[in-house]
């Protein structure tokens, strides 16, 4: 293997932090520990880079995750071994879900003391395995440079996601006057491949046969880069579109062909498109279960269309008539140069977008008790839909996607996959770091605040203006509302009959906070938003609140519950006491 000389001697951790500076790096987030204390000694007095020290080890890779989510850049992760690994678990697993680009280091005892049970040693490889799109264990000290650029690379190309690289004590604070050949060495590793032309060609062919086709638009459009090539497309060719959760900002809400979330709680238009296509066609979306409730029936009548970087999304669920493997930029761009085929679609069009106006997401307003679907359309209105909205994960999660205006890519920042409550206040705030010219609003429940609240102490340390809205409804929401549903009312351990003064506790980390809870006095008082310092507003709603429309879990898209068409009454639920 080629050696390279060195000027000087250099350390493993000062070979970690050049190679990342080198890639482009700027900003890492994490926690340190005995095992990377050789790492944490040369960041000190490093320039380049800046660390943000999180407050738990979970906190840290859902800020790398926001910060990676809204940029597009990679999020950089690094914790101690043992409990420091198995803390970054559940964020590792959230960005393998939605497919986002982190490099997550951690600690190792020393290369002798490996399967010894050392003290605060794990088997982080083992664990992270089926989490990672690839991970390694150095032990080398020169072929640190080499792994980190594999490592990167591999996060950045084909389908994004999280790489884990653990790090031996003792690989870190060798010195070495000589590197291994840095150069990336993968060779059974396709980044990507390029989407044939006869396939391309094909989902022309179907559209021109096509009278009633659909898009689905998902988060691949905003992890290929795609948002102006597909609106390019849904203008050239009048499909109506059905968003993702994660796909929603690619295609504005107020376009007129865009028909809104589909799937569990999305809206009855864009169900029923799905239902009633004869064509779909799929755009970056893995068609999880929230999409499609009921594989076997779902587009019973339709041939569907699937371009998807990964190879192993397509046909995994739904029976794909004309699967693509490609970029999704490329693809769309290629099928835009294309002679348009002959297309009318506008009784099709016309159709759906009655069904749009028919039974609209819609709430009864009321002075006894705040609705936050109101509280969501003022701060829509105040932010004139260009906010990025980071959520956490429960009923507040679900209001967010259908009452905000989106407009932008990379705009809903949210735990899609995984659901991962915890996921909110750190995701902001790295999503804040990442766009500090931004307004970041947060919309958590009182269930995820308590998670992961201690990242609390970063927003006046490292001068982090996001505005948490704290949407408190003393109870799980959305498990309250299952139960309800479907357990005969029988609220078991979902209610919060004792809570913190969650005042108090924004007191005690020194931000700006207010407590909402007259539906009178809502709209100026929320105005409170638009001021650019930290801050937590605390809405109180009813805990009697649901989140509806909704397709019941194994259902079919059109067996969808609590759809209200504008001609009929609108039930308003009782107010909490």
């Amino acid at each position: 293997m080629k050696k390279i000389k060195l000027e000087k001697p250099k350390s493993g951790s000062q070979l970690v932090l050049e190679t990342l500076k080198e890639l482009g790096v700027d900003i890492i987030f994490g926690y340190p520990g005995g095992a990377m204390l050789p790492l944490y000694d040369a960041i000190h007095g490093f320039e380049g880079i800046q660390h943000i020290l999180a407050r738990h080890e979970q906190g840290a890779t859902h800020e790398a995750e926001g910060y990676a989510k809204s940029s597009g850049k990679v999020g950089v992760v690094v914790v101690t071994s043992g409990p420091g690994a198995t803390n970054a678990v559940t964020g590792i697993a959230d960005a393998y879900l939605d497919s986002v680009p982190l490099i997550v280091f951690t600690g190792q005892v020393g290369r002798p003391s490996i399967g010894k049970d050392a003290f605060q040693e794990a088997d982080t490889v083992g664990i992270t395995a089926p989490i990672t799109k690839y991970n390694y264990q150095i032990r080398s000290t020169e072929d640190i440079p080499r792994i980190v650029r594999e490592a990167y690379h591999l996060a950045t190309t084909g389908r994004p996601g999280p790489v884990e690289i653990d790090l031996p004590k003792d690989v870190s604070t060798i010195e070495v006057d000589e590197i291994n050949d840095p150069s990336i060495f993968l060779p059974n590793y396709h980044e990507t491949e390029h989407a044939d032309e006869q396939s391309l060609k094909e989902i022309l062919t179907a559209l021109s046969q096509s009278k009633k086709p659909v898009i689905i638009a998902g988060g691949g459009i905003n992890y290929a880069d795609a948002t102006e090539e597909l609106r390019t497309f849904v203008e050239k060719y009048q499909i109506p579109v059905v968003s993702t959760l994660l796909g929603l900002g690619t295609l504005p809400i107020t376009d007129k062909l865009q028909l809104g979330m589909g799937g569990m709680h999305g809206s009855y238009a864009a169900n029923m498109a799905l239902v009633e296509a004869d064509y779909i066609i799929n755009l970056g979306s893995r068609f999880d279960d929230r999409l499609v409730s009921n594989p076997l029936r779902f587009a019973e009548n339709a041939k569907v269309a699937h371009i998807d970087i990964d190879p192993a999304e397509l046909g995994k669920i739904v029976t794909t008539d004309i699967p693509v493997v490609g970029d999704l930029k490329e693809a769309l761009a290629k099928l835009n140069a294309y002679d348009k085929v002959p297309t009318d679609y506008a009784s099709w069009a016309s159709h759906v977008l009655k069904n749009k106006e028919r039974a609209p997401f819609a709430y009864e307003d009321t002075n006894d008790f705040i609705r936050p679907q109101k509280m969501i359309e003022l701060i829509g209105k105040y932010t004139d839909g260009d906010a990025i909205i980071v959520t956490d994960v429960g009923q507040h999660q679900m209001w967010t996607a259908q009452y905000y205006p989106y407009k932008n890519a990379r705009q809903l920042i949210t735990s899609g996959g995984m659901g991962t409550m915890g996921f909110g206040i750190p995701a902001a705030i790295g999503a804040k770091l990442a766009n500090p010219d931004k307004n970041v609003i947060c919309f958590v429940g009182d269930g995820g605040f308590q998670m992961t609240n201690q990242e609390l102490a970063i927003l006046n340390g490292y001068k982090v203006p996001i505005k948490i809205i704290l949407v408190n409804n003393h109870s799980l929401g959305m498990v309250r509302q299952w139960q309800e549903a479907f357990y005969e009312e029988r609220r078991s351990q979902s209610v919060f009959d004792e809570e913190p003064n969650f005042q108090l506790l924004a007191e005690a980390y020194g931000i700006k906070h207010v407590k909402l809870a007259n539906p009178e006095t809502l709209e100026e008082e929320l105005q409170v938003i638009n001021e650019d310092v930290p801050m937590l507003v605390e809405v109180l709603i009813s805990k009697a609140e649901k989140v509806l429309p909704m397709v019941p879990a194994g259902m079919h898209n059109d067996e969808i519950l609590g759809v209200v068409f504008k001609d009929e009454k609108k039930e308003v639920p009782e107010c909490a006491e």
